[in-house]
């Protein structure tokens, strides 16, 4: 075959998004949900971002998967369903197609348009294999039951996207599919998760010298006037992030360079100077603490591989 299926499990109801994100903004520490990121644009700038020397995660996590890719192969199986969380481009997932020789493809992801232009160009370097693309916000949890087929399933999460939960939502979206699990014995979960470290290495993949991480940030502000009916001028805010070390995670920030007014529908919002839009966490996780957080969801035996530095961290988990 060299089509592809393509469902839009999106739920949208733009007056109830609307609402939502209006709140956030107007709540007396204004945030933005990291979804807003991911508009044509946004998947462009973190495709950019994955690339910069600052940004240690997407290339330590490829190399952990190169060298260890047989023993992670042979432990996930062959023949699984292989579904693709926050499939993105799919390139991570396409340089495993061949050595788990899945029986059916499925690749899930927010941004519709960047989906099917993927699969566009994986189906016809891969004719044999079934492949399906799903439009799916499954940060308000995953049900997958209608579009999956019998037999087991790999769920592949890569990329420490996992640490864009608080780790009370990370273990309810880890038991959510530690339930799809259940449904066929030999499936799993392979997941790459991010570690903790110094903090200057984190402010630095996160705060990016050429300024990347910032356009990827501001850039947010430009898909909520869409949303929002909004007046947001990107060029009034700064880019910011820190770790905070107490709670774990690295945090990211708009700051508004002086006191303005920002038109949000109907209504007006005020910025001071100096305050800011907070728009995404990125927790970090040693490997004792993640591999808890697995086992608290449900699943009973855990595999872990790491880099020589201890940079980060890849999971199998059935």
């Amino acid at each position: 075959m060299t089509d592809f299926r393509f469902i839009d499990r999106l739920t949208r109801n733009p007056a109830a998004e609307r609402r939502e994100l209006v709140a956030g903004l107007f709540a007396e520490r204004a945030t933005i949900a990291p979804k807003y990121f991911y508009d044509n644009v946004g998947c462009a700038l973190f495709g950019a971002i994955c690339e910069l020397p600052e940004y240690y995660p997407t290339r330590t996590e490829r190399a952990i998967f190169a060298t260890h890719r047989t023993e992670i192969a042979q432990a996930v199986g062959s023949g699984r369903q292989f579904v693709d969380l926050g499939a993105g481009d799919c390139c991570k997932a396409e340089s495993w197609l061949p050595f788990l020789a899945p029986s059916r493809y499925v690749a899930v992801d927010i941004a519709g348009d960047a989906l099917a232009r993927a699969l566009a160009r994986l189906a016809p370097e891969f004719p044999e294999l079934e492949l399906m693309g799903v439009v799916a916000d499954f940060t308000d949890g995953l049900d997958l039951r209608h579009e999956l087929g019998d037999g087991p399933t790999a769920f592949f999460y890569p990329g420490s996207s996992i640490g864009n939960f608080t780790p009370q939502a990370a273990q309810r979206f880890l038991a959510d599919i530690h339930v799809h699990c259940l449904a066929a014995e030999g499936s799993g979960l392979l997941i790459g998760v991010d570690t903790r470290k110094d903090a200057r290495r984190l402010r630095a993949a996160y705060d990016d010298a050429p300024g990347v991480t910032a356009a990827f940030n501001r850039n947010a502000l430009r898909h909520v006037n869409r949303v929002a009916n909004a007046d947001f001028d990107p060029a009034r805010f700064d880019h910011t992030a820190f770790f905070d070390e107490r709670a774990g995670r690295v945090e990211m920030h708009l700051v508004s360079r002086q006191r303005h007014a920002v038109r949000i529908g109907d209504a007006e919002r005020v910025f001071a100077e100096g305050e800011t839009i907070h728009t995404e966490n990125s927790y970090k996780y040693a490997p004792s603490e993640f591999t808890t957080l697995l086992q608290d969801a449900g699943f009973a035996r855990v595999r872990c591989w790491q880099d020589d530095a201890r940079d980060f961290a890849v999971y199998y988990a059935a």
